[in-house]
């Protein structure tokens, strides 16, 4: 059996996480809405609930505007992470899989970080991408 295609696959903002993000603020919105229709709120209950609301959505989107850049690298035999300031080996697991979007965990010593790979970023790629990462590295 031939084991996964080296493959350099580039990583970036998700729009998907972002969708999400503004999806929940949404929501969020909309419920305060809902509840300030029903609800007779002093407007410090009002304050409070909308930063409630505010505040998560502004780290959400602080984070996902920090969210990881660069390229996951699969050479055969190993993973490489890349950004422009560093590279590290590792070794991804994939979190979630919807077949065009995938949430990955890097893992690398003493470092976990969050990578959202979407298909669209580069199509042609994207299935040797998915081979390198459901195969298993070779054993030294």
């Amino acid at each position: 059996m031939h084991g996964a295609p080296s493959v350099t696959y580039p990583v970036g903002r998700s729009r998907f996480a972002l969708g999400v993000i503004a999806l929940a603020w949404l929501a969020g919105v909309a419920g305060l809405a809902a509840w300030r229709l029903q609800v007779a709120a002093t407007p410090t209950q009002v304050l409070v609930a909308a930063a409630a609301i505010l505040i998560p959505g502004f780290f959400a989107v602080h984070g996902w505007l920090r969210s990881a850049q660069g390229t996951l690298s699969w050479n055969g035999e190993g993973w490489e992470w890349a950004t422009s300031a560093m590279g590290e080996s590792g070794s991804p697991q994939a979190v979630f899989d919807a077949q065009r979007i995938l949430l990955l965990r890097w893992h690398s010593p003493g470092v976990t970080r969050w990578l959202w790979l979407e298909r669209h970023t580069h199509p042609a790629l994207w299935a040797d991408l998915r081979r390198a990462v459901y195969s298993r590295a070779p054993k030294p």
